[in-house]
């Protein structure tokens, strides 16, 4: 197996698509850095690294204001772009993504719960945007489980409890009308007003959820084979299955918990690398990776610039472009 990595021809391809995906988001970076209501030069950006008297104010917006912003970002684009990448696997579905089968909505529903009910107590969003989101994959396996988690029960399942948790939402928003003011923004999905405490909570998600989607990559390539041969080659399907959706599940959660409900980074960025790089999950995943952290830091740049003073929560950009790429996949399919 090692052999055929080394001598595969599409490693060429794949080198020079990580010196360009690496180099797309060092740009990012610095251009994010650089737009906004205030501008700033490289010399500034550097300075605040290099120089003991760096101008105060500019090192404020960039230190407390747009580096853990961007930072934070790039880690939710990664968090959702590879659990996308996994729930298409795992379920063979290339229309697939953590908001569209329900899990972000139950991860997003528990985070309201505690920002409207329990507002004192907002450390606890992530873990409670965590067991929403597991939760959701439980029901969701519990209703499609016929002797098995057959993907299109998985799907529709999804589908279905997505459309009954955001009712919910819904109702929360109406019967509590007078504390939703500071849910709004989140319920778009924004990257607004995010600090290092943010890049911190999501961090330690985003480095577990990394390595455990790299590790699964050849679980997810074995079942990719068709769950008959997975058990011949000696796979537990069915915990495989569970376990990966779970880890899917760990990744939306993080991500939701910290910026909203921001939709359709797992479903573009998997299949724009898969174009590139290929369907071996052994790649697929961390450019992913990377491609979901570049998306997500140009999206915002854009959200908070192209119509400056006003901002629009980078969520909203998403689905202007994820819409139309979801009904592409959509009508490609049923052609």
């Amino acid at each position: 197996m090692k052999h055929g990595i080394q001598t595969d021809p599409e490693n060429g391809k794949r080198l020079v698509t990580a010196f360009f995906g690496t180099g797309l988001l060092f740009c990012g970076l610095l251009i994010s850095v650089a737009k906004g209501s205030v501008g700033v030069s490289l010399s500034d950006f550097l300075a605040v690294f290099t120089a003991a008297d760096a101008n105060q104010g500019i090192y404020q917006v960039i230190m407390n204001i747009r580096l853990p912003r961007i930072l934070t970002g790039g880690l939710v684009g990664m968090n959702m772009a590879l659990s996308g990448a996994i729930l298409q696997s795992v379920l063979k579905n290339p229309l697939a993504d953590p908001g569209i089968i329900g899990i972000s909505a139950g991860a997003g529903l528990a985070a309201m719960v505690v920002m409207i009910l329990f507002p004192a107590m907002s450390a606890i969003i992530p873990p409670a945007a965590f067991l929403g989101a597991v939760g959701a994959a439980l029901i969701i396996y519990f209703i499609a489980y016929n002797g098995g988690a057959h993907t299109l029960r998985l799907v529709l399942a999804g589908v279905a409890l997505s459309a009954f948790l955001a009712a919910f939402m819904s109702a929360l928003t109406v019967l509590f009308s007078d504390r939703v003011q500071g849910t709004v923004n989140w319920m778009a999905g924004t990257l607004h007003g995010k600090s290092w405490n943010h890049f911190y909570m999501v961090l330690p998600y985003s480095i577990v959820g990394f390595f455990g989607a790299v590790f699964g990559a050849k679980y997810l390539n074995i079942l990719a084979l068709g769950d008959d041969i997975a058990r011949g080659l000696g796979l537990q399907v069915e915990k495989a299955k569970f376990l990966l959706t779970l880890l899917a599940a760990l990744l939306a959660a993080s991500a939701v918990s910290a910026v909203g409900l921001m939709g359709f980074v797992g479903l573009i960025i998997p299949h724009i690398t898969r174009l590139i790089v290929g369907s071996d999950n052994r790649f697929l995943i961390p450019f992913s990776a990377l491609f979901g952290a570049v998306t997500v830091i140009f999206a915002d740049t854009a959200a908070r610039t192209l119509f400056s003073p006003y901002e629009l929560p980078v969520g909203i950009l998403m689905a202007f472009i994820g819409a139309p790429f979801f009904l592409y996949l959509l009508t490609r399919g049923i052609k």
